[in-house]
């Protein structure tokens, strides 16, 4: 076998040997409307929160938690709506799933990472009222489908908002 023949099946071996390894790597995807990104994990292995807008979930059952402009922490004055939807699904045993929106001042990729701030907040607020980390899911729509599409504080504050979709 001569040289070139040597190094041309060495680097076939290689490139072989190597090919599997890039086709494991994920893309990252960030939230949308048609639900790719879910809390860090592709749609495909958390089938139910691209479904945040479908049939099989109720999105009438609880009230929204509101935040304040910029912020993502759940303040006193909406608590009670957390113990409500703990204690809802506690006894029912159902997944929740968590949309986090916000309104439309900001940049897509900040909204975004703030409406799941905040659905990450609301779940760290129900796990710690006793719901399993497990029946719930989260998910980002940042600034898409708002409440309200007026260009004012009252509409901007009904935008602010962590929705609560119980899967059938």
């Amino acid at each position: 076998m001569n040289t070139k023949t040597f190094f041309s099946a060495l680097s076939l071996t290689l490139v072989v040997a190597f090919l599997p390894a890039c086709a494991h790597k994920k893309k990252q995807q960030y939230a949308g409307i048609d639900g790719d990104y879910v809390a860090g994990t592709p749609l495909s292995e958390r089938s139910e929160s691209a479904n945040f807008m479908g049939a099989n979930v109720n999105r009438s059952e609880y009230t929204p938690v509101y935040f304040a402009f910029d912020n993502n922490s759940v303040s006193p004055d909406q608590e009670s709506k957390v113990l409500h939807v703990a204690e809802g699904i506690r006894s029912s045993g159902k997944t929740v799933i968590l949309a986090g929106f916000t309104d439309d001042r900001g940049t897509e990729e900040y909204n975004r990472a703030l409406g799941e701030r905040r659905a990450l907040a609301v779940r760290e607020a129900l796990i710690a009222k006793g719901v399993s980390a497990s029946k719930i899911q989260t998910v980002s729509f940042g600034k898409e489908m708002p409440a309200d599409s007026g260009e004012n504080d009252a509409a901007w504050a009904k935008n602010r908002r962590v929705e609560f979709g119980i899967v059938k």
